[in-house]
């Protein structure tokens, strides 16, 4: 596995990474981990079967470019000391496959074509084209890569020196990554459409899978005395305008005095939370106590604007047994069937949002209905035993077309 950044570092690519890692290693299958070094502490050398070897970078050291403070990431293009060290490691480790998630990618490309071992990459994101990774432009998806317009939001995204060099960066990558990768594998079929991969022979897609959710924290902890008494609905992920927030502000106070409590877990970067009637904003929460609020709400609301690439946080209210309002956007499509796990919606649209809030906090039986629906559908179809073997297959596959 080759990913930028690893636990102890905290997020949903990290989960993914981590999760996908230790259940192959659990299947059988001998893994190892290249990760960057982070400045503020390293994971396990060696972790539920899974090894980890850590790599050094130099563009962190490159003189006026920011770097961020805490976390370090991969440029997409070749690092020279990223990649001496991977040759290394690929020396000794005599890889079967590479599966690359993320820009490091870039500083192995070099030596793919010398290497005996195929290249799979995951898009979990829009980065194959997209300097900031997101294709969110001007509150609406972006119509796709230009030079003129990447570079104007780049630099207002990352600042001038980080965001030239990513702009120009990217595009080089991207023709580089299409002739050397040997399979690419999307997370939905949305990052597969934008990241122009969906029918060419060598993708697939292959959703993220959720682990049982991690087990109920002590009731009486006094981080949850924020959560109402009764029924709620609740948004988790951050309170965003590109994660429709300020739709779903605007949709809940339609409903007046016929809304439910509505509660926001998440980092604030908007305003007017705190004068919102009916709405509370504690901040981010740790995993276990947000997964905790989901299981104690009633339903949750996803009115992301941007082309979410998955959604991670319908699947987890899936898994939780609750049923989902999602923004017919992105990979959100995906996971929330609509009208059976919950409701699909017009992006932006804070009227069809405010009905849908008002017809599932109505109807306990239609909740509880899409609820059951919800978590059947996540053993069915995002279960470590649903996923997994598709990745195994996807391996051969690549192991297969190389040896061609």
């Amino acid at each position: 596995m080759l990913a930028q950044t690893y636990a102890p570092v905290v997020g949903g690519e990290e989960r993914h990474v981590e999760d996908l890692s230790r259940e192959l290693a659990a299947r059988g299958h001998e893994v190892v981990v290249a990760t960057l070094r982070q400045p503020l502490g390293e994971p396990l050398a060696d972790r539920d079967g899974v090894r980890v070897r850590l790599l050094g970078s130099s563009v962190h050291s490159i003189p006026g470019l920011p770097t961020h403070e805490t976390t370090r990431y991969a440029a997409p293009l070749p690092d020279p000391r990223t990649t001496a060290e991977l040759r290394a490691v690929l020396r000794e480790e005599r890889p079967d496959v590479v599966h690359a998630h993320n820009w490091l990618v870039d500083s192995y490309l070099p030596l793919a074509r010398r290497a005996r071992a195929p290249l799979v990459l995951s898009l979990h994101d829009y980065g194959l084209l997209c300097p900031t990774k997101r294709l969110f432009l001007d509150g609406a998806v972006c119509s796709g890569p230009g030079a003129a317009k990447c570079l104007r939001h780049a630099t207002e995204f990352y600042g001038s020196a980080k965001g030239a060099l990513l702009a120009a960066g990217v595009p080089i990558a991207d023709r580089w990554a299409r002739r050397r990768v040997d399979l690419f594998v999307s997370v939905s079929s949305a990052v597969a459409e934008l990241c122009r991969v969906a029918g060419r022979p060598d993708h697939r897609v292959i959703p993220n899978f959720v682990r049982p959710l991690p087990p109920p924290p002590d009731p009486a902890d006094p981080r949850l005395d924020f959560l109402p008494e009764g029924e709620f609905a609740l948004y988790f992920g951050d309170v965003s305008e590109d994660k429709g927030a300020h739709v779903l502000l605007d949709a809940h106070a339609r409903l007046g005095s016929g809304a439910p409590p509505l509660v926001m877990i998440g980092r604030r970067n908007i305003d007017g939370l705190d004068d919102a009637p009916g709405v509370i904003a504690p901040g981010p929460l740790p995993h276990a106590l947000a997964i905790e609020a989901v299981r104690r709400s009633a339903f949750t609301v996803a009115p992301s604007l941007w082309a979410e690439p998955f959604g991670i946080v319908a699947l987890e209210a899936a898994a939780a047994g609750k049923p989902v309002i999602a923004a017919a956007s992105g990979g959100l499509r995906d996971v929330v069937l609509d009208g059976e796990t919950g409701y699909l919606l017009p992006p932006g649209d804070s009227g069809a949002l405010a009905a849908a809030i008002a017809r599932l906090t109505a109807d306990t039986e239609l909740r509880e209905r899409m609820g059951a629906a919800a978590l059947a559908r996540v053993s069915s179809a995002f279960s470590p035993e649903a996923v997994v073997p598709r990745f195994e297959a996807a391996y051969a596959d690549a192991i297969d077309a190389a040896a061609g």
